[in-house]
């Protein structure tokens, strides 16, 4: 069983692939430059290509599409959120997530030709939530709405493939991303997400899911 990580040098990426790893899962972690690891920037196209023919012919079991970014956190309304950050937001957070999912997919499909159940997890957030409209962070909020609308969407195009999707908020963690005023430990959010994502089946693709187990409206 191959599982891939995308954004594996740290934080929520680096304890899951540890996590699976100690389970005995072959894992490959990705990253934008980091040694051991595999090369992968999701924000550019080439690279995302250029992941996907190394892997030609090898079976991933599961794709976790985990690298984001967070970066509007203290622009305020009146003068904020400039044009460039929402393209960066967009072109990691979302295209960056579709082209790896696209990349990927003949390897998912030789996992489902292997007699396997594969599944796709996207880290989104309960702030892309319309349920959660908290305001603020306009960028970020709007970024993983589109995650979540991309998740829901794959998970009906690819149910007759046999691949499963999830899309899943990680929780307030304690990371570089999240700050050390973070509700959940980085150890509670992997131990969750990936129990969450272990027994992600066909019967629950397209669901929205907490690291805890409870579901979130859209």
């Amino acid at each position: 069983m191959t599982i891939l990580i995308t954004g594996a040098n740290r934080g929520i990426g680096k304890g899951l692939a540890d996590e699976w790893r100690k389970a005995g899962s072959d894992v490959i972690g990705t990253a934008r430059s980091e040694p051991g690891m595999e090369p992968l920037d999701v924000a550019e196209p080439d690279s995302i290509s250029a992941l996907g023919k190394r892997l030609e012919g090898s079976p991933v079991s599961t794709l976790v599409c985990n690298a984001g970014i967070l970066m509007d956190r203290h622009d305020q309304l009146d003068n904020g959120y400039p044009p460039e950050l929402w393209a960066q937001h967009f072109q990691v957070n979302v295209t960056g997530v579709f082209l790896t999912i696209q990349a990927l997919l003949p390897n998912l499909r030789l996992a489902v030709a292997n007699g396997g159940h594969p599944k796709i997890a996207i880290i989104s957030s309960k702030l892309g939530s319309q349920a959660s409209a908290g305001g603020g962070r306009y960028i970020y909020r709007a970024s993983k709405a589109a995650a979540l609308n991309l998740g829901r969407n794959l998970a009906i195009d690819l149910r007759e493939q046999g691949i499963a999707v999830g899309i899943y908020h990680p929780g307030w963690v304690a990371t570089d991303m999240g700050g050390s005023n973070a509700e959940v430990s980085v150890e509670q959010s992997v131990d969750g997400l990936r129990r969450q994502i272990d027994n992600l089946t066909l019967a629950e693709t397209g669901c929205f899911r907490a690291w805890d187990g409870q579901d979130i409206p859209f």
